[in-house]
């Protein structure tokens, strides 16, 4: 951690810059804010940038192997494969815990990863807004690759519509206004002009999907794929097409990958970055150790269905066993000093994935709680979300 810039924000934190804060970052986004930001940034230093960097470096040598390839066609669900997959996911999000090693060394700590765009039109806002209210050094910076914002919203903007118009491009999801990433489907039409659109109001005829704009029927060339099947299955929602129809569009990125590059990847990485893992229909023998183990569905989100404290009773009296993985808990260091305790920090490296995989910015999440959340933080301040500052 840079302790410099530590302990410079700390001594000029005041409690009405930050209400400022969010009461701008609601201003900004018609009140679309759903979530806790924290009160402070995580500073990080060159050297701990370095091997953040390093760790998700060696994930990707790994994901890009032919053997994971050929084993992650088996995460997909038969009845939810979707034609016309490209050979990559086009966003890719790599999560790390911050950790302690045996020798006590600070080390990243694989989590999580998946082939789903998350915050990437927030996480640039946000490093912005937190510029105009707090005293952030220019010898910064939340961006990697020589980034800068400029840069970012052009690379991020064309990756979205290459050589389409923005009314040809759709960002997709269920009931839109009613999700908790609201605020980055507002930001990302504000910086790209592409329009978001809800599941159930595109129009299918033949092959080509449109959707209404003014009462005219508008044609998708691209979509930017927000929708999780897990919801759309669990809301049993009607709407005009299948993803298993051979349609005339772009997916940016292909729903495949959320299945492909996720939890089921997890038991295939294994380096020192990633701690051990395992699918649990795979294992002949349960650890002895299991109060080191956290258990996982292989598909849910925010820390939905995960259980911390297991026994053999709730692992051998589970029927699916092929959806669940076992991890070796990673034990957060607390790093982050704050007013009223150190706090633990989670931290999302952002890749899009062009020609080739582009470290472009970052997102923290912190917690003072045995898991990262608002559920599990109740009461507590100077956590939630914002963004890694490191040097330029």
């Amino acid at each position: 951690m840079d302790n410099f810039f530590r302990e410079k924000f700390n001594n000029e934190f005041q409690q009405s810059n930050y209400d400022d804060f969010i009461k701008d970052i609601n201003n900004s986004t018609g009140n679309r804010l759903d979530f806790k930001v924290n009160e402070t940034p995580l500073f990080l230093d060159k050297n701990f940038t370095n091997e953040l960097i390093l760790a998700g470096e060696e994930i990707l040598k790994v994901i890009q192997t032919k053997e994971f390839l050929e084993k992650s066609k088996s995460a997909i669900p038969q009845n939810l494969i979707v034609p016309n997959e490209n050979d990559h996911p086009i966003f890719l999000q790599i999560d790390f815990g911050v950790a302690k090693d045996e020798s006590g060394k600070i080390i990243p700590q694989l989590i999580e990863l998946q082939g789903f765009p998350s915050l990437y039109a927030y996480q640039a806002f946000l490093e912005q807004k937190i510029r105009e209210h707090f005293n952030i050094s220019s010898e910064l910076t939340a961006y990697y690759n020589g980034f800068d914002f400029g840069l970012y919203q052009k690379f991020f903007k064309h990756t979205l519509l290459k050589n389409s118009d923005p009314e040809n491009v759709i960002l997709l999801e269920i009931e839109p206004e009613k999700q908790k990433t609201r605020i980055d489907f507002f930001l990302t039409e504000k910086y790209t002009g592409i329009k978001t659109v809800c599941l159930t109001e595109v129009i299918k005829r033949g092959n080509k999907l449109f959707y209404k704009k003014n009462g005219i029927e508008i044609p998708i060339d691209r979509i930017y794929n927000r929708v999780i099947f897990d919801e759309m299955l669990r809301k049993n929602l009607q709407f005009d097409f299948s993803f298993k129809d051979d349609l005339d569009v772009t997916w940016i990125g292909h729903p495949n990958w959320f299945y492909k590059i996720s939890k089921f990847s997890l038991p295939l990485i294994k380096n020192k970055y990633s701690p051990p893992c395992f699918y649990l229909n795979g294992l002949e023998k349960l650890p002895e150790d299991l109060e080191n183990y956290v258990l996982k569905p292989l598909f849910s989100f925010a820390g939905s269905g995960v259980v911390l404290d297991l026994t053999k009773d709730i692992l051998n009296n589970i029927e699916d066993k092929s959806n669940y993985i076992l991890q070796k808990k990673v034990n957060y260091e607390p790093i982050i000093k704050t007013p009223d305790g150190f706090a633990k920090a989670e931290i999302r490296m952002m890749y899009i994935w062009n020609d080739k995989p582009m470290l472009v910015n970052n997102l923290l999440r912190t917690s003072k709680g045995k898991m990262m959340g608002v559920d599990f933080n109740k009461n507590q301040t100077w956590i939630g979300s914002s963004t890694i500052f490191h040097p330029v």
